[in-house]
């Protein structure tokens, strides 16, 4: 992969935003470096990373694709509340079990979690005494 200004200050951004961020999101924050630099570029330099292996995709459906920087092997969970993405740990171990016996070879793994977050969930739990 060739050096890009532009690719290595999209890169910069994934790195900084810790919270999986859209390409849009990605997009405001670079555009404040980089005044002339298009959506359709930061698109594109988000694919090159991602096949390049230097970022993950994270797609949740229905949702704008996430991107994320940590490239060891974890999953994310989708808060149905706020939206955000966090990352979870998760056993690679257990993973590789269920694959035993598998047809096939498996090459990578995407786990994602939908739920509430821990913030969101104990506000879920709160509002109902809050009713009261």
């Amino acid at each position: 992969m060739r050096y890009s200004k532009q690719r290595e200050l999209v890169m910069q951004q994934v790195e900084a935003l810790h919270d999986h961020p859209t390409a849009e999101e990605i997009y405001h924050c670079a555009r404040r470096e980089c005044p002339g630099l298009s959506l359709g570029t930061v698109y594109r330099n988000l694919n090159s990373l991602v096949e390049a292996g230097r970022v993950r995709r994270v797609s949740i459906p229905g949702q704008p694709d996430r991107f994320d920087h940590t490239l060891a092997w974890h999953g994310h969970l989708y808060c149905t509340g706020c939206g955000r993405v966090e990352d979870l740990d998760l056993d690679p171990g257990v993973v590789r079990q269920l694959l035993d016996g598998q047809p096939g070879r498996v090459t990578d793994c995407v786990v994602t979690w939908i739920g509430l977050c821990e913030a969101c969930a104990r506000q879920a739990e709160a509002a109902p005494a809050a009713a009261l």
